[in-house]
């Protein structure tokens, strides 16, 4: 049975909209490294739509072990909207809580998730995050989309943590 494994960026205030624009001056080796090590675990990517379209956008036209990689694995999208799955996608539209359980039953290794929103309301809700993966960035943003609301009190248990020389604390978190 394959494990859900998710990864986030987010900023000392929460918030977790446009990683791009607060992010980058933190990557280095150590950054590259954890996230190839992640990467490289994984026998899929489920993505929400969102972070699809900007992965979709992004990926395709880069080279190199890691973009190779990324764009290798097959990728499962939960949305009721997206019309083009076209990178090595398939869409999840309906009950992606059976979908995601029944694609973990099917996987040996890890499912790869980027990204946090409305589709982390259903996974945890339902018990399907095996490890959460919380890049803290050393920046506060002052606005943005925070984690996500509506999630109901989830208690999780400190599995690891690692500190990068730039600032970045990546704590792991699993089910309590």
């Amino acid at each position: 049975m394959g494990k859900l494994v998710e990864s986030t960026f987010v900023t000392l205030d929460g918030v977790i909209e446009s990683p791009q624009e607060w992010s980058p001056p933190y990557w280095d080796d150590e950054h590259t490294g954890y996230a190839t090590e992640l990467l490289e675990a994984a026998d899929a990517l489920l993505l929400g739509r969102r972070t699809y379209e900007t992965f979709a956008q992004a990926w395709p036209s880069r080279s190199g072990d890691y973009a190779d990689r990324i764009n290798a694995l097959p990728k499962y999208v939960a949305s009721r909207t997206l019309e083009d799955a076209s990178w090595n996608a398939s869409v999840v539209r309906d009950d992606v809580a059976a979908s995601v359980a029944d694609l973990k039953e099917r996987t040996e290794g890890s499912i790869l998730k980027f990204g946090t929103g409305e589709l982390d309301r259903e996974l945890l809700g339902h018990g399907l995050v095996d490890e959460l993966h919380l890049w803290v960035f050393p920046v506060l943003a002052g606005r943005g989309e925070r984690l996500p609301d509506g999630i109901g009190t989830t208690h999780l248990a400190l599995l690891d943590t690692t500190r990068f020389g730039s600032g970045i604390v990546v704590n792991v978190y699993g089910p309590k």
